[in-house]
């Protein structure tokens, strides 16, 4: 890996050498026309696998003295591990890094990929565990451990070379655990008290003294690029105990994280709901200044497409606001006229819709009720929503006309919510695992969760290992070691692959579900296919007889049926659909826009589950005004146009 001149101080960063002499990747005319992968680097590929793949010009991968992991098999290598020693190697590193991804960017592609969400790739501390790289300890250089900064460069290189852009998970509010409070205690948030601290801490132990600054400990110790060393950059108000209390999770740590200073703004727990007058109030803090510095930096070095930002909720919104400008005008000046700013947005839908609107940010992640909607409506265990009354909220009333969010458009909402399901954390549910970790018939219901999710609104986003029905499953559900660990397999095998196996990478391009994901993907992204990125979308009526049309909804807690939704773009529908029911194949009549179309003539089957149905001629009939009929193979899925 290449060795670079790493920045020891902001200062050293000479702005119009970053970009003299180049030409940066231009952003996609709208990002509601991709499909996002998102992947832990430290999980997903050590470059030594073989079998099963082909290379990025289409090639197979061979057996090789540098390749030597073969391809995982089922039938012989799941559950084979010894269960403890496998858990404890997922605790911490195991050896993925940047090239790894470079080596599979012709898998990516060939599904169906066109932008990958990368997680925190900057250095953390030298003895943290931390291979999830939510604790930064040098802003300014990669962690070695994935790899080096020209690693980075040569990544983005290479996947813009393959139409594939690159999105970073950045931290904004805190850093790594980097110093220590007085006598190594756990300190906790009060009415904003600024707690005693130890110092930095030193690599080998003990402490450096935060009034002064340490060039001389480069690169191992305290904290980087040297201005972060000021003490008064962190809040030092210890961790957040009260997660909705305000303002302890604006001011407080996050766990044993650092709160990195923003600035000042309005600090009365009656304004806590008041964006506007907090946005206005707000005054940025030095600490701010050079985050928004170094993410510029990052940009410019090596032609990043956009931010995934964590924890929005715990920012002030005025800083959200300041940082969206700063990003978006420096991006622009490169000739990335749309350089997307994804925010982690909890705090509930109201909340989110309010961030995005007020401060600039381009999309919302992590809005409460949508991965939890989607995967259980797919399960069919959660009502597909009613658009003539909210008493059963489901996946498609969240998007339903905008309205009740006081958006005067069907579409806001395609562009500026990422949708998915397999979340990396799963804040707040009682279950550590994917949606296949909890039965096979949550696998076989995998593709019509998929489906929902690439061919719905929404910017679309993948979790790493789910195209491979990862499970992340904590099998004993009463094990003290709940943990997030379970849902952070390694695509590569080495001592932590899915299905408690060992030594065996997952990298499958006849996977049937990759299959499915490729096939519904290359519809998708076709330039006619419009409807299916940017289109209006209605939850549709269906029909067991032809006679009674009605929304589906669960009975006793299950629903088994039928759930289908219309795409419309200008006078273009598609209509798509999942069978819930794993069991058994189903016949409905679905409502169709009659507006769009006539009685006696035709929609086109471009994909289902059931093969012999693709390409078929579906007649349009009138019943609620006009109406196709197709049976939907047990837990299926298809699209008409």
């Amino acid at each position: 890996m290449t060795n670079t001149h790493i920045e020891k101080s902001l200062g050293e960063i000479n702005w119009n050498t970053l970009k003299q002499g180049r030409s940066y990747y231009p952003s996609p005319v709208a990002w509601e026309d991709e499909v996002l992968y998102f992947l832990f680097v430290d999980r997903f590929s050590n470059g030594k696998e073989f079998g099963g793949f082909n290379d990025i010009d289409g090639n197979p991968v061979q057996k090789s003295a540098l390749r030597t992991t073969p391809l995982f098999n089922i039938q012989n290598d799941a559950w084979k591990a010894d269960r403890e020693a496998w858990f404890n190697a997922g605790k911490t590193w195991c050896g993925g890094h940047i090239k790894g991804i470079e080596d599979k960017l012709g898998y990516l592609k060939r599904m169906g990929i066109t932008a990958l969400w990368l997680n925190p790739i900057f250095e953390q501390l030298p003895q943290s565990g931390s291979y999830h790289g939510y604790g930064t300890f040098n802003f300014l250089n990669i962690d070695p451990r994935y790899g080096s900064r020209e690693d980075l460069k040569e990544l983005v290189e290479a996947a813009h070379d393959k139409g594939i852009r690159i999105i970073l998970d950045i931290i904004l509010n805190h850093a790594g655990d980097i110093f220590a409070y007085k006598g190594g205690d756990r300190y906790y948030y009060y009415q904003g008290q600024v707690w005693p601290v130890e110092g930095y801490r030193k690599d080998g132990g003990g402490y450096l003294d935060m009034a002064s600054s340490h060039e001389s400990e480069w690169p191992t110790s305290a904290v980087w690029p040297i201005e972060f060393q000021n003490q008064k950059i962190w809040t030092r108000k210890g961790e957040i105990r009260s997660w909705d209390a305000f303002p302890e999770y604006i001011e407080g740590d996050f766990c044993e994280l650092k709160e990195i200073e923003h600035g000042s703004a309005i600090k009365d727990p009656a304004m806590a709901w008041d964006l506007k007058k907090r946005i206005d109030s707000f005054q940025g803090a030095p600490g701010f200044n050079y985050l928004c510095d170094i993410y510029k930096f990052w940009i410019g070095y090596a032609d990043i497409d956009g931010y995934r930002i964590d924890t929005v909720k715990h920012m002030e919104p005025g800083a959200v606001r300041i940082f969206a400008n700063v990003i978006h005008e420096y991006a622009q000046s490169l000739g990335k006229e749309n350089f997307y700013l994804i925010g982690e947005v909890t705090g509930g839908r109201s909340n989110a819709f309010n961030i995005i609107n007020y401060t600039g940010l381009d999309a919302a992640l992590g809005i409460n009720d949508i991965p939890d909607k989607l995967e259980n409506l797919a399960k069919g265990k959660r009502s597909p929503g009613n658009p003539e009354t909210l008493d059963q909220e489901g996946y498609f009333d969240l998007f339903r006309n905008s309205l009740q969010d006081d958006k005067n458009t069907h579409q806001w909402y395609a562009k500026h919510v990422v949708t998915m399901f397999d979340d990396h954390d799963q804040v707040g549910v009682d279950h550590k695992y994917r949606f296949c970790g909890d039965s096979m018939e949550s696998y076989q219901l995998l593709r019509p969760a998929l489906g929902l999710n690439l061919t719905s609104i929404g910017i679309p986003c993948l979790y790493y290992g789910t195209e491979q029905g990862f499970n992340g499953a904590d099998q004993r559900k009463d094990d003290k070691n709940f943990s997030d660990v379970f849902l952070r397999e390694c695509m590569f095998g080495g001592n932590f692959g899915s299905l408690q196996s060992t030594g065996k990478h997952f990298f499958n391009e006849t996977h049937e579900i990759f299959a499915f994901i490729q096939r519904v993907c290359a519809i998708r992204g076709k330039k006619e296919n419009i409807a299916l990125r940017r289109g209006r979308q209605f939850l549709r009526q269906v029909s067991h007889t032809g006679v009674d049309f009605f929304y589906p909804q669960p009975i006793n807690n299950e629903l088994k049926w039928v759930v289908a939704w219309s795409r419309i773009f200008s006078d273009q529908e598609f209509v798509c659909g999942i069978n819930t029911d794993p069991n058994k194949d189903i016949s409905v009549w679905i409502t169709i826009d009659s507006a769009i179309h006539k009685e006696n003539t035709t929609l086109t089957c471009l994909y289902s589950t059931d093969a012999g149905q693709i390409g078929r001629q579906m007649p349009i009939h009138a019943k609620n005004g006009l109406a196709v009929h197709i049976k939907v193979p047990r837990a299926g899925f298809f699209i008409l146009k």
